[in-house]
């Protein structure tokens, strides 16, 4: 669901780019805390797993493909604060790098996917955990996701409506946003699931969506800065500060295993049909609103299409760079945070 520029008007995109500088700003606000230095292995990690798997296009119907957003999983693996910047960074890679997501539309893309996809995910996840009595989480985290894709979709077409550069009919919009869009979303749900269960599996008390999962199998959640702004720790914190090295390294071996091998391998099987959004706008009539993208002709751009470069050598890259970029302003917030204790402490 990549927003190309020009699908919306200067003002709608300059509004998104605001609330999305604002969200992300507030994310790293109330994640810098939580952070240690597992967890900045943990959501490097993670975040250069989103960038690999969202490489995969999968088929959702005749012509129409889709590919994994990543906010719902970001936000069981880490939190919802932390995989809200999680997927800004994959976004802002995308986009700087590889011309996938138009730069106007950067914050438009940043919102709905890294903030409406990961906030989304993580209430809708909390809130079958609520029903479940914190039974089957990974299974919570796939119907977080589930959610998460058509309520996104319904974002951009509310966004259309108002600021689109093309007019169509609103209802045809909404309706083929939303029926593509779930279909999407179960493909998210069964990567999300699968890989929230392997992780619980090889690496148990890493996870942030255990933190909650306990807490509702005890008769009550725990506050958390989603559902209560004035929560002092964010889900699965203590949990994974608790867990074993060896668990940590597991899991990050996992998802790094699983990153190299999406973007280098399977990458080059993707799906090269329209993804939901594309097929949307040829479909609805406004496909040819788009523009090209200021670095079209990059050697990366498309993935290595550009510069006749292996689709694998291209996602390699990619996930080398998000995972420094993560890994680099994480480590640099961390050392912030403990010099600023440092600063704040009462002489002995």
């Amino acid at each position: 669901m990549h927003v190309p520029d020009h699908f919306l008007d200067d003002p709608t995109s300059a509004t998104t780019a605001v609330v999305s500088l604002a969200a992300v700003g507030y994310a790293a606000y109330r994640a810098r805390e939580d952070l240690t230095p597992r967890r900045v292995a943990l959501t490097a990690a993670t975040t250069g797993f989103v960038f690999a798997v969202q490489m995969l296009n999968y088929p959702v119907a005749s012509g129409t493909s889709g590919h994994l957003m990543g906010g719902a999983l970001a936000a069981a693996l880490v939190g919802p604060w932390l995989g809200v910047l999680s997927v800004t960074l994959v976004l802002l890679v995308q986009a700087l790098v590889f011309a996938d997501g138009g730069l106007t539309a950067l914050g438009t893309n940043v919102l709905l996917m890294a903030v409406v996809g990961t906030l989304v995910g993580w209430t809708a996840t909390r809130g079958v955990l609520r029903l479940t009595r914190g039974r089957g989480a990974a299974g919570a985290a796939g119907v977080g996701a589930l959610v998460s894709v058509p309520a996104s979709a319904a974002v951009f077409a509310g966004l259309f409506a108002v600021g689109g550069t093309v007019p169509v009919p609103v209802g045809e919009l909404v309706g083929q946003m939303l029926s593509v869009h779930v279909l999407v979303g179960l493909g998210e749900a069964l990567i999300t699931a699968g890989v929230v269960g392997l992780v619980l599996a090889v690496a148990p008390g890493v996870a942030a969506i255990e933190g909650p999962a306990r807490s509702a199998a005890n008769g009550a959640l725990v506050p958390d800065a989603v559902t209560s702004p004035g929560a002092a720790v964010s889900p699965g914190a203590t949990s994974l500060a608790a867990a074993p090295v060896g668990a940590v390294r597991r899991a990050v071996l996992a998802l790094g295993s699983g990153a190299l091998l999406a973007a280098v391998v399977v990458s080059s099987f993707a799906a090269a049909t329209p993804d939901g959004l594309e097929a949307t706008a040829e479909s609805v009539g406004f496909a040819d609103a788009a523009r090209d993208h200021a670095f079209a002709g990059m050697p990366l751009a498309d993935y290595g299409e550009a510069g006749g470069i292996f689709v694998g050598v291209a996602g390699l890259v990619g996930v080398a760079l998000v995972v420094a970029l993560t890994a680099g302003l994480l480590t640099a917030g961390l050392r912030a945070t403990a010099r600023r204790r440092t600063a704040t402490a009462p002489a002995a």
